[in-house]
């Protein structure tokens, strides 16, 4: 497997107060998810499938909201609209493959937008409401997937990780624990060119539209594992192979949030400043959230959430800022 030596080409992280100007991504944001720092607001998500005038609420289970003039994206970055006020905001943002082709390699044809360099595609696709298969295009097996129904009000985020079994889920809009049904990925795993879909209306619901948003890892760039809490200051170590750059780490033996931390928000140890996908938070910073984002992964340095109630279980996502050595021979280093 080739290894990814400069991973913000692929993805990174960009913070900006909003005053109409350009924000310089230095990629093309084919993924954008969004969210104010300093008042409480939704988290919102755009995609290159469905422009970006049309975006999603992290924290809901309501549809696709059109927007006019939301955010304007380019090869280089994005122009926020002017509902980003003066506030201050972060954004990240993945390079996919632009406005989606389509793909017949499963049951259902899909629109997919896939970047196979860094392990990560768009998916829309129309449900059918019988068990069925969708072409995800990334040619290996995804380790997570995300997927919501974009049309009628009360789907849910559903939430695929390769550390649960095929009949575990959890809910992006929630912090509960993860849960079983059958019904949602027909009990079977995804494969290097499908993942499978059961009858549950929140992956399925026939004739209505839903967006899937599917990663693979790649050497260097980007990790999905779990961890078991220790509940003590010095904390779990969990090794990505690379310095992370953004995790979003989340409970899943007990009820808890999805943490979401990164290294433009905070620049040095600990990390601290938390947002959270299923939450209207702004910015909070604390000690009871400190990781270490080292070298070669990251060290959890609290005793409560995200790392409380010794023996629970946490499922993780990270990308990276550097890896730990590159091909090119250049090592990451300790911040």
């Amino acid at each position: 497997m080739a290894q990814i030596n400069k991973p913000n080409e692929y993805f990174n992280t960009v913070t900006w107060t909003g005053n109409g100007s350009k924000i310089t991504t230095g990629l093309r944001p084919d993924l954008i998810w969004y969210k104010a720092r300093d008042v409480s607001s939704y988290a919102g998500v755009v995609n290159a499938i469905r422009g970006d005038d049309y975006f999603l609420q992290t924290f809901s289970t309501d549809a696709e909201t059109y927007s006019s003039g939301l955010l304007v994206s380019d090869s280089t970055g994005f122009t926020p609209g002017s509902v980003f006020t003066t506030n201050s905001y972060v954004a990240w943002n993945w390079l996919a493959n632009g406005s989606g082709v389509s793909n017949t390699d499963g049951s259902i044809t899909s629109t997919v937008s896939a970047n196979t360099t860094s392990g990560f595609s768009i998916v829309t696709y129309t449900g059918t409401g019988a068990n069925a298969t969708v072409g995800h295009g990334l040619g290996v097996t995804p380790a997570m997937m995300i997927v919501k129904r974009t049309e009628l009000s009360g789907g849910s985020w559903r939430v695929y990780h390769k550390s649960l079994s095929a009949t575990s889920y959890l809910l992006l809009e929630a912090r509960d624990a993860s849960a079983s049904q059958a019904n949602l990925w027909n009990n079977t795993e995804p494969t290097s060119s499908v993942f499978t879909i059961g009858t549950a209306g929140d992956v399925n619901l026939s004739s209505y539209k839903h967006i899937a948003y599917v990663f693979a890892e790649k050497k260097g760039f980007s990790k999905f594992g779990s961890y078991v809490s220790n509940a003590n200051v010095d904390g779990t170590f969990v090794y990505t192979g690379f310095k992370p750059a953004f995790i979003i780490v989340k409970n899943t033996s007990a009820i808890g949030n999805w943490f979401m931390l990164d290294n433009k928000r905070n620049t040095y140890n600990p990390v601290n400043t938390r947002l959270t996908a299923e939450g209207t938070y702004a910015d909070d910073t604390g000690s009871s959230y400190d990781i270490d984002f080292v070298s070669n992964g990251f060290k959890l340095r609290t005793n409560s959430n995200p790392n409380d109630g010794s023996g629970n279980t946490y499922i993780y996502m990270a990308f990276a800022e550097n890896p730990l050595v590159g091909t090119n021979g250049i090592p990451a280093t300790a911040r």
